[in-house]
């Protein structure tokens, strides 16, 4: 069974959604971001993702990186993050003050040694990379950025870094809810031997859990949900009850 993954990303110490990246689209949701944290605990979610946009945005020198540290010493399940790493100290930084695991997006196309390094002294259990796409190139610095790689490929060579868990998110279908892109997934999963995938992006309801979950097979083993949780497009569903609930 797919494993839902909720998300918080925080701009301005709030939580909020981009529409498909953009920082002029946004929606405000809530004004504390550890009381959504211990909301979906609450309710068994096996872990949080926490995306940090501001250091996404400016690669990492304006930042929320206390107001997740405070999330992870209040929360009993474990929190990953990623926006705006862009060297080896800010992993050491995020790992020693007790966040779970570390997602690697932008510094992961510019510095390969990084990611082989950072694996290899913390293990792939606490160091992943996000892939984010938009038909099929990855983008990097808060989405803005092309670099004219293909997705695919790029999970290849992090795969052979040593990454096993890999976060793809599809940029044309985040924040839309209009439903996960299926065939991205799929094409993604069936390239890779030994990494998992994390899908983002667009999740509706309940219903795209069923057709995610046909992806299990190819590698996609859990999907990280926003918007439709805050919209309470969930209401009255057992998400987690109804879904394994270790952590992916």
């Amino acid at each position: 069974m797919i494993i839902p993954v909720p998300a918080i990303d925080l701009l301005e110490g709030n939580c909020v959604r981009l529409l498909q990246g953009a920082y002029d689209q946004v929606t405000h949701y809530h004004a504390n971001p550890l009381q959504v944290a211990q909301m979906w605990e609450d309710q068994g979610a096996p872990m949080v993702h926490i995306v940090d946009l501001d250091a996404a945005r400016s690669g990492g020198s304006v930042n929320n990186s206390d107001t997740i540290t405070h999330i992870a010493k209040h929360l009993s399940i474990p929190i990953q993050t990623g926006g705006g790493i862009r060297s080896k100290e800010d992993v050491i930084r995020l790992l020693d003050q007790g966040i779970h695991r570390v997602i690697i997006g932008t510094a992961a196309v510019k510095d390969r040694e990084l990611v082989r390094d950072m694996v290899l002294k913390y293990g792939d259990q606490h160091v992943a990379v996000g892939i984010d796409a938009k038909q099929g190139e990855v983008r990097v610095s808060g989405w803005i950025d092309g670099t004219g790689l293909s997705a695919v490929e790029f999970a290849q060579d992090m795969e052979r870094c040593g990454v096993r868990r890999i976060i793809y998110t599809d940029i044309g279908r985040d924040g839309t809810m209009l439903g996960p892109n299926l065939n991205a997934y799929q094409t993604m999963g069936t390239q890779l031997t030994t990494a998992r995938l994390m899908a983002s992006g667009g999740v509706s309801g309940p219903e795209d859990l069923d057709t995610l979950n046909e992806l299990v097979p190819f590698g996609v083993d859990s999907v990280i949900i926003g918007r439709a949780l805050y919209e309470k497009k969930f209401s009255g569903y057992q998400l987690w009850n109804q879904n394994l609930s270790t952590c992916p």
